[in-house]
Formats: structure tokens, C-alpha cells, sequence
């Protein structure tokens, strides 16, 4: 059992650490409860936009000096944006710790906006565009969250718009943090052989200084939802499909037993419902998944999938079969028990890579206020019961408000 530390600053910046005594290297991150969905249309992709421009200089950094001073100990440096968070975080050996939380307060709290820069990295970010465009499953995953979330700002393309991305200036990013960033919702996270002593001077050496903020901003919650069905074309060999449906949000309850009937339904497992019935007894599909995403306020549930075009009527078919066994049938002793041990197998593998365990700890401290125990999720999974299963099942897995988008070769 990991063994967590908490200290919060006196501006609100919250410290969590696990101390690991087997690994000479740490993994620590600055996260912030800051992201895409905090837009609007009109600035949507700034988030991102920011995140990349936090590595284009500082008050007392330039561009090179932030990618080299990492890398050149051997070190690793990075950053993502998602819908409700963005982490900027690295790894590297734990002698050079000190060097880590400095130029990770320096990135996240000093920025200056070069103009050159924001120029050059939006010709960046239009190649990324340009790229996920490229890719069929990543433009598939992006239409159906509009689909889903039509009209909020959990539908937007984390990347943005190709107009709002040529019309972001520094103003627009000092606005956006300026309207955001609330130093109670920034997590400090770290995993590696530290005293947590030591995790804490660095915390108040680098980040105590930071005056308390409080965000202005206020999230749009997403109330409305219609299904639709919605057709594509593009330049591709396979016809693809995602169908879905709002799900439980992140601090439901029902969250855990949900995430293990998904997992039942279509996790990564060879084993799961859908891989068995499309795949390895009909020949359907090369890929076919579930997947749930909570969110603060809601959550997505959705199925993806690809296959030769004549057969995709034939596959909707047998994922309805299969959503329909679920809804009907209760999970024998010996399924649920299967269920159970695959599911924590999956959760152990998860928890034993250091660098996920640190973004899974500041994420949760963010959402929860505290690091849930993997015991804890245990207990959780153990106490769910097959008649439970079947009643999410019947709750969610109501194929009239599922939504379907289809992207077709041209």
C-alpha cells in the first residue's frame, strides 16, 4: 500500500507526494483544474494554445534554455491539455529534483508570450490539427464529443478552430489566466524517493511566494442532451462508428461498479463481450472498444469501432445483442468473480507505473479532495453485486438515447 503525504501552502497550492524508496527516479507535475471546457467558441483552443506556450519563455528562461535544461540531465519534460485539466510535469533522476520543481513553477506561473512565439507555434498547432485530421479514430473521437455535447463547451475541439488559433495574442492568454487560475485548485504532485520534508521546502521556496488567487470563471454545466445520428466522409478505407450516451459524473457513486461493467462490455481485455462477438466470432473488426469518461458534472460512456462499410449494419446488430444481454441477464458467480480479478489486475498494473500513479494522485486530489486507496477501489469493486451491474446496465445502456456518429469513405 502506498503510503501518501499532503501540505497545503498558505496561498492554497496543495503538495501530495508518495516517497519510493526502490527508484532513483522522480515523477512530479504541477496540475491545474483549468481546461478546454473553460472556454468559449469564440477562445476555444487557448488552453492548449497556453500549454504550449508555457515551454516559449519566461522572465528569466528563454525557449532553449527550458527544452535543454531537462533533457540534457537525461531528463524528460512535458505537458497535456484536457477537457477539465492541464499538467505540466516531469521525470528525471531524483538528485536533479530541485532543478524539476523550478523550471516546473517557472513554465506554469511565469510565462511571458513572446509574440515571435505565439506566431511560430501557431503554424505548430495548425500542423497538429492537421495531423489528428490525418488520423480516423482521433477525428472520430473529436466529432462525437461534439455530438454529444453539442452546443457546450465539452463538445469543442481541445485543439480549437483553425480562426480562434490565428487570432490568439498575448492579451488573450493573460486574460484567460488572469479569469481561471485559482491557486486552491493547483496540485503539486510527486512520486519518488523524496522525504516529503524536502518535497515541502521546495514546494515553499518555489511556489509559497505565489499570492492566492481565486478564479472568476465559472464552468457552463451541461444539461441538455438529444440523441442524434450524425454521417461523415472522409478520405478513408474503413467505415467507422462511435455510439454513446451521457454518463455518471466523476463523484457518483455509481461510477466504480460503471467502469467495471464497461470494462465487461468492451474493455481493453481479448476477453471482453464486443472483442468476442464481432471479433473472434464473426470477423467484423480488427479494434472494437468501450470506454467511460467522467467529468466534474457529467460523464460520457461510448463504443468505437471500425469495419468494411457492408458490414456495419451487421455489427450494430450484434453490439445491441450484446448491450441487451447485459440489461437482461445478471452476471453469474463465476463471471463476476472473473470480472472482479481482471479488473484488479488492470487497476495494480495502472498504479505500479510511478509517472501515472503521480498524474493519478493530483488528478484526485483536484476531483476528491483526497488520494483514493487502490484497497479502497478494491472494496468498491468487490461490493458491487451482478443485479447492480444490470441495473446500470438498464440505466445507461438505452440504445434510443444513444447517439451515433458514422464516418464513411468517401
Amino acid at each position: 500500500m502506498r503510503e501518501i503525504e499532503h501540505y497545503t501552502l498558505s496561498n492554497g497550492i496543495r503538495v501530495v507526494h508518495n516517497r519510493t524508496t526502490t527508484t532513483k527516479i522522480v515523477h512530479c507535475g504541477i496540475m491545474l483544474n483549468i481546461g478546454s471546457r473553460d472556454e468559449n467558441p469564440a477562445n476555444q483552443g487557448i488552453a492548449h494554445f497556453w500549454e504550449h506556450m508555457a515551454f516559449k519563455g519566461t522572465r528569466k528562461r528563454k525557449a532553449y534554455h527550458i527544452l535543454n535544461k531537462l533533457d540534457s540531465l537525461g531528463g524528460e519534460l512535458n505537458a497535456f491539455t484536457d477537457k477539465e485539466k492541464i499538467l505540466f510535469y516531469a521525470s528525471l533522476r531524483d538528485v536533479y529534483f530541485e532543478k524539476a520543481v523550478d523550471l516546473l513553477t517557472d513554465i506554469t506561473f511565469d510565462s511571458v508570450f513572446p509574440e515571435n512565439q505565439i506566431e511560430r507555434e501557431r503554424n505548430v498547432i495548425l500542423e497538429e490539427m492537421a495531423m489528428y485530421m490525418d488520423d480516423p479514430e482521433d477525428s472520430l473521437y473529436d466529432e462525437f464529443d461534439n455530438v454529444i455535447f453539442t452546443g457546450h463547451p465539452l463538445g469543442m475541439n481541445i485543439l480549437g478552430t483553425q480562426k480562434t488559433v490565428k487570432s490568439f495574442r498575448r492579451k488573450d492568454f493573460r486574460k484567460f489566466i488572469g479569469t481561471h487560475l485559482d491557486t486552491r485548485k493547483i496540485v503539486f504532485s510527486c512520486v519518488g524517493n523524496i522525504p516529503m520534508e524536502e518535497v515541502v521546502r521546495l514546494a515553499e521556496k518555489y511556489m509559497g511566494h505565489l499570492p492566492r488567487k481565486t478564479s472568476s470563471g465559472r464552468r457552463k454545466k451541461f444539461t441538455r442532451y438529444k440523441p442524434k445520428e450524425v454521417v461523415i466522409h472522409r478520405n478513408v478505407g474503413q467505415a467507422r462508428c462511435a455510439m454513446g450516451c451521457p454518463a455518471y459524473p466523476l463523484n457518483d457513486k455509481r461510477r466504480n461498479s460503471f467502469f467495471m461493467l464497461v470494462n465487461i462490455l468492451g474493455g481493453p481485455g481479448m476477453n471482453s463481450r464486443l472483442n468476442w462477438a464481432l471479433r473472434e466470432k464473426h470477423g467484423y473488426v480488427y479494434s472494437i472498444g468501450s470506454s467511460y469518461y467522467p467529468f466534474s458534472d457529467t460523464g460520457l460512456f461510448m463504443i468505437s469501432f471500425g469495419t468494411e462499410p457492408t458490414q456495419m449494419g451487421k455489427s450494430l446488430q450484434l453490439i445491441g445483442e450484446e448491450l441487451r444481454k447485459l440489461k437482461e441477464s445478471p452476471l453469474g458467480v463465476k463471471q463476476m468473480n472473473a470480472a472482479r480479478e481482471q479488473l484488479y489486475g488492470q487497476l495494480a498494473m495502472t498504479e505500479e507505473n510511478n509517472g501515472t500513479f503521480m498524474m493519478m494522485m493530483a488528478r484526485s486530489m483536484l476531483d476528491r479532495g483526497k488520494v483514493l486507496a487502490i484497497e479502497d477501489t478494491y472494496a468498491m469493486i468487490r461490493e458491487t453485486t451482478p443485479h447492480a451491474l444490470m441495473e446500470l446496465a438498464n440505466d445507461i445502456f438505452d440504445e434510443p438515447q444513444f447517439s451515433i456518429l458514422r464516418m464513411e469513405p468517401n
